[in-house]
Protein backbone atom coordinates (compact mmCIF):
# COMPACT_ATOMS: atom_id res chain seq x y z
CA UNK A 1 0.00 0.00 0.00
CA UNK A 2 1.69 3.21 -1.19
CA UNK A 3 1.02 6.37 0.75
CA UNK A 4 2.20 9.93 0.34
CA UNK A 5 2.78 11.88 3.51
CA UNK A 6 1.18 15.32 3.68
CA UNK A 7 2.23 18.43 5.59
CA UNK A 8 0.08 21.50 6.22
CA UNK A 9 1.34 24.96 5.15
CA UNK A 10 2.82 25.38 8.65
CA UNK A 11 4.52 21.93 8.39
CA UNK A 12 2.16 20.13 10.77
CA UNK A 13 1.62 16.49 9.75
CA UNK A 14 -1.75 15.60 8.22
CA UNK A 15 -3.25 12.27 7.21
CA UNK A 16 -1.40 10.57 4.35
CA UNK A 17 -3.08 10.35 0.95
CA UNK A 18 -2.98 8.10 -2.09
CA UNK A 19 -0.42 8.81 -4.85
CA UNK A 20 -3.26 9.74 -7.25
CA UNK A 21 -4.48 12.54 -4.97
CA UNK A 22 -0.92 13.79 -4.44
CA UNK A 23 -0.31 13.84 -8.19
CA UNK A 24 -3.47 15.91 -8.73
CA UNK A 25 -2.52 18.36 -5.98
CA UNK A 26 0.96 18.79 -7.46
CA UNK A 27 -0.37 19.24 -11.00
CA UNK A 28 -2.93 21.86 -9.86
CA UNK A 29 -0.23 23.78 -7.96
CA UNK A 30 -1.91 23.25 -4.59
CA UNK A 31 1.11 21.38 -3.16
CA UNK A 32 4.87 21.12 -3.54
CA UNK A 33 7.30 18.27 -2.98
CA UNK A 34 8.90 18.59 0.44
CA UNK A 35 10.96 15.35 0.64
CA UNK A 36 11.70 12.66 -1.90
CA UNK A 37 12.39 9.85 0.59
CA UNK A 38 9.87 9.21 2.06
CA UNK A 39 7.82 11.05 -0.52
CA UNK A 40 6.19 14.00 1.29
CA UNK A 41 4.21 16.92 -0.07
CA UNK A 42 3.38 20.22 1.59
CA UNK A 43 0.09 21.97 0.91
CA UNK A 44 0.30 25.56 -0.32
CA UNK A 45 -2.23 28.07 1.03
CA UNK A 46 -5.03 27.24 3.40
CA UNK A 47 -6.81 23.97 2.72
CA UNK A 48 -10.60 23.95 2.68
CA UNK A 49 -10.85 21.02 5.08
CA UNK A 50 -7.83 19.77 6.98
CA UNK A 51 -8.26 16.12 7.80
CA UNK A 52 -6.68 14.45 10.84
CA UNK A 53 -7.83 11.66 13.09
CA UNK A 54 -6.50 9.93 16.20
CA UNK A 55 -4.27 6.95 15.41
CA UNK A 56 -2.69 4.25 17.54
CA UNK A 57 0.87 3.06 17.02
CA UNK A 58 1.60 -0.46 18.21
CA UNK A 59 5.02 -2.09 18.45
CA UNK A 60 5.63 -5.80 18.99
CA UNK A 61 9.22 -6.35 20.07
CA UNK A 62 10.43 -9.88 19.55
CA UNK A 63 13.85 -11.47 19.76
CA UNK A 64 14.46 -11.70 16.02
CA UNK A 65 11.61 -9.64 14.48
CA UNK A 66 10.08 -6.29 15.45
CA UNK A 67 6.57 -5.52 14.21
CA UNK A 68 5.08 -2.04 13.91
CA UNK A 69 1.56 -0.99 12.96
CA UNK A 70 -0.58 2.15 12.90
CA UNK A 71 -4.35 1.84 13.03
CA UNK A 72 -7.39 3.99 13.74
CA UNK A 73 -10.12 3.45 16.32
CA UNK A 74 -12.15 1.22 13.96
CA UNK A 75 -9.23 -1.15 13.41
CA UNK A 76 -8.32 -0.03 9.87
CA UNK A 77 -4.58 -0.48 9.42
CA UNK A 78 -2.75 2.46 7.81
CA UNK A 79 0.83 1.27 8.17
CA UNK A 80 2.35 -2.16 8.75
CA UNK A 81 6.00 -3.15 8.83
CA UNK A 82 8.30 -5.89 10.04
CA UNK A 83 11.96 -5.39 10.84
CA UNK A 84 14.44 -8.25 11.07
CA UNK A 85 16.95 -7.78 13.89
CA UNK A 86 20.54 -8.63 13.01
CA UNK A 87 21.95 -11.26 15.35
CA UNK A 88 25.08 -11.95 13.29
CA UNK A 89 27.08 -8.83 14.15
CA UNK A 90 29.25 -10.49 16.82
CA UNK A 91 30.15 -13.31 14.42
CA UNK A 92 30.95 -10.96 11.56
CA UNK A 93 33.18 -8.87 13.84
CA UNK A 94 35.06 -12.04 14.87
CA UNK A 95 35.46 -13.05 11.22
CA UNK A 96 36.73 -9.58 10.41
CA UNK A 97 39.29 -9.72 13.24
CA UNK A 98 40.41 -13.18 12.11
CA UNK A 99 40.87 -12.02 8.53
CA UNK A 100 42.83 -8.98 9.72
CA UNK A 101 45.05 -11.16 11.91
CA UNK A 102 45.64 -13.54 9.00
CA UNK A 103 46.57 -10.64 6.71
CA UNK A 104 49.07 -9.34 9.24
CA UNK A 105 50.52 -12.80 9.89
CA UNK A 106 50.96 -13.50 6.17
CA UNK A 107 53.36 -10.58 5.89
CA UNK A 108 55.48 -11.60 8.91
CA UNK A 109 55.75 -15.33 8.33
CA UNK A 110 59.57 -15.54 8.55
CA UNK A 111 60.06 -13.13 11.45
CA UNK A 112 60.71 -14.52 14.90
CA UNK A 113 57.88 -14.14 17.43
CA UNK A 114 58.10 -10.84 19.30
CA UNK A 115 55.32 -10.93 21.85
CA UNK A 116 57.29 -12.84 24.54
CA UNK A 117 60.36 -10.60 24.59
CA UNK A 118 58.95 -7.69 26.56
CA UNK A 119 60.72 -6.86 29.81
CA UNK A 120 57.49 -6.19 31.70
CA UNK A 121 55.81 -9.44 30.68
CA UNK A 122 58.61 -11.65 32.02
CA UNK A 123 58.92 -9.93 35.42
CA UNK A 124 57.96 -11.92 38.48
CA UNK A 125 55.20 -10.69 40.85
CA UNK A 126 54.05 -8.06 38.36
CA UNK A 127 50.52 -6.71 38.04
CA UNK A 128 49.12 -5.90 34.62
CA UNK A 129 48.21 -2.23 33.88
CA UNK A 130 44.51 -3.08 34.03
CA UNK A 131 44.77 -4.57 37.52
CA UNK A 132 47.00 -1.71 38.66
CA UNK A 133 44.48 0.92 37.55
Amino acid sequence: MNVVYVLSPDRAPLMPCEPVIARLLLKQGKAKVRHRTPFTIQLLGQAEHVYTQPLTHGVDTGSSMIGSAVSDECGNVFYLSEIQVRNDIANTMKERATARRNRRNRKTRYRPARWLNRKNSIKRDRFSPTITS
